[in-house]
């Protein structure tokens, strides 16, 4: 009786076969409420063809991503039907690609889609959680729609109408808006293909918030499995985050709504666990840890969420033709990564400082860290070509330097022209001049951004373009600092427990999984503090038992532990067990940093960090 009541509300909100094919849309339903097998039954009922072949593709890759992940091998049972109902040939052209023939008899396709997250640790290069999917029949459905929803050839730019029937425990947290009233079902319209893959939707028990911040809708929605986290809960710190955020930014504001979807993870075996966010003109997708604590889920979606929000500006208002026409399934990626991304990492640690969220020192702290992770990589590697070939290696694996050296071009950017026009202009005026003279729907050609960066900047500007991101040599950072009166020193800052120095460890594990100290490594002051010796295993901390299963747990609870606060561990030394009590004492790691020495630049320095 479900199935049958499934089939007929589907009808329903379809419209006849052929009343459909006489509309101007591609008609998609997906059906949330059926779930068989874990699987997913998409139809799709397309505008009429004049030719007799046509192929129906699910991407490649999407935007954002910068990698190839085949969402096409997530769908099965791929068929195509004529309006009595017969089936059409259908050929697999490739791994995301199916040839149908009788194309002209062609009123709909169906297939299944299956979940990325349970197949996440199957894989040795899984998709990226945030652009993956995930089908918890009654509980959670992280729709990006581009694994659910594909084209027809050289239709991307028609409309689509999409009708989702749900559970109706169940609510769709997205930017776009339901048109209809129903509790179960949703109904939802875009222009053309390309906006409705940049619509994600999250379906799960109603858990969000609103507000408003000068004049842009703001959704928090978050899925939790355990319901340790609430919207509610983590709503202040995103409200002064983003509210910080649009008072930097100024007149930039592309969009009328924005949705943070916030799927919050077991860690289990079928369960996401590529940890980040995607960002999507009107929404970002976020997948953190739920054992996380919630202050430092707090601090890790302050950096993660305003690093995407901060999307809105780049590549959403100012983007190249790569962008503005993204081919799904032959890619042809832009020069300019250091802007679509670096740009937009650099405001995410620039505005914290510059609306006072950190301080000058922790802002130089978060620099000199990006310098050092820059170095792990080719320096000489011109920016602009890692960037134009960011899908193949050598060059996909030096993608992750778009987040250390692709803000740090977008620093010097800045300290240059702060210099060039004594104080009065930085990379957001550069960013608001480039917006106006583009915007959302005219895009530039690749080759031609670094002349007009020139042009509405200076030519030093220009110069360093050349030179240091299209070019082959390596940046002096500590020059660029000296301009602002900024000197390299030694600095103190509180390390790990468990690491030394960000890349050794103090502990390892045994073939029976516990964690123990290392013999060959001298105990830092935390295990010294609490008579933590050499060899001990390790069996709980404040109560909570620690193995190899969870390891990075106990790692990634230690980053919020402060100096003096009270801490119990249970070890066992030579065989025999125990409780130590006690207080943290963190080690202190010594490491190259930043700090303002010259007061003549400080008016200078000021207007770079402030202005």
């Amino acid at each position: 009786m479900k199935r049958i009541i499934c089939t007929l509300a589907l009808a329903l909100a379809m419209g006849t076969v052929a009343h459909a094919q006489k509309s101007k849309d591609v008609k998609v339903s997906i059906d949330l409420k059926d779930v068989k097998d874990d699987k997913v039954l998409v139809t799709v009922i397309p505008q009429p063809f004049t030719t007799d072949v046509t192929t129906y593709y699910i991407p490649k890759t999407v935007p954002g991503t910068y990698s190839v992940d085949n969402y096409g091998t997530f769908i099965e049972a791929f068929k195509a039907f004529d309006k009595n109902g017969k089936e059409l040939t259908v050929t697999k052209g490739d791994e995301n690609s199916w040839n149908i023939t009788g194309a002209k008899k062609l009123a709909k396709v169906t297939y299944l889609v299956n979940d990325s997250y349970d197949n996440e640790s199957e894989k040795e290069d899984p998709i990226f959680s945030p652009s993956g999917t995930n089908i918890l029949a009654n509980q959670n459905f992280v729709l990006n729609t581009h694994g659910f929803v594909g084209y027809f050839k050289d239709r991307t730019e028609v409309p689509y109408e999409v009708t989702i029937t749900h559970p109706a425990t169940l609510w769709g947290a997205t930017s776009m808006v339901d048109t209809n009233a129903a509790t179960d079902v949703d109904v939802f319209t875009e222009p053309r293909y390309p906006a409705l893959v940049e619509h994600p939707i999250m379906y799960s028990k109603p858990d969000y918030t609103t507000f408003t911040v000068d004049g842009m809708e703001i959704l928090i929605s978050v899925y939790s499995p355990t319901g340790k986290v609430s919207a509610k809960e983590i709503t202040p710190a995103m409200e002064k985050m983003m509210r910080a955020q649009k008072k930097f930014l100024g007149p930039i504001n592309s969009t009328k709504k924005y949705a943070v979807q916030i799927y919050l993870s077991t860690g289990g075996k079928d369960d996401a666990t590529g940890f980040g966010a995607l960002e999507h003109p009107t929404s970002t997708t976020v997948v953190l840890p739920e054992q996380m604590p919630i202050e430092q889920l707090e601090e890790t979606l302050k950096d993660v969420v305003s690093h995407e929000f901060f999307h809105i500006v780049t590549p959403l208002s100012i983007h190249s033709k790569e962008i503005q026409f993204f081919d799904y399934n032959n890619p042809k990626m832009s020069e300019h990564l250091w802007m679509y991304e670096g740009v937009t990492e650099y405001f995410a640690n620039l505005f914290q400082v510059n609306q006072g969220l950190i301080d000058e020192d922790a802002f130089f702290t978060r620099i000199a860290e990006k310098i050092a992770g820059a170095k792990r990589f080719d320096d000489t590697m011109p920016f602009t070509k890692m960037s134009k070939n960011v899908l193949e290696e050598p060059y996909k694996a030096a993608y992750v330097n778009v987040y250390q050296k692709g803000a740090l071009i977008a620093m010097c950017i800045d300290i240059q022209m702060r210099e060039s026009s004594n104080g009065q202009r930085g990379i957001l005026s550069l960013m608001q001049a480039l917006s106006k003279e583009y915007g959302n729907n005219k895009p530039f050609n690749d080759e031609d951004l670094f002349a007009k960066i020139t042009s509405l900047t200076y030519p030093a500007v220009g110069e360093f373009l050349k030179t240091y991101v299209a070019g082959p040599t390596p940046i002096p950072y500590d020059t660029y600092f000296a301009k602002m009166g900024v000197t390299k020193t030694m600095i103190k800052k509180p390390g790990n427990p468990f690491i030394k120095g960000e890349t050794e460890p103090y502990i390892t594990v045994n073939q029976g999984k516990e964690i123990f100290l290392r013999p060959d490594i001298e105990p830092n002051e935390f295990f010294k503090t609490l008579g933590i010796a050499k060899g001990d295993v390790i069996l709980a901390i404040n109560d909570t038992a620690y193995n190899l299963d969870n390891i990075y747990d106990m790692i990634t609870a230690s980053t919020t532990w402060k100096d003096g606060e009270a801490i119990s561990v249970k070890i066992k030394h030579d065989g025999k067990e125990s409780v130590v009590k006690g207080k943290v004492k963190l080690p202190v790691d010594e490491v190259e940093g930043y700090h303002a020495t010259e007061a003549s630049k400080a008016k200078l320095r000021e207007a770079w960090l402030k202005g």
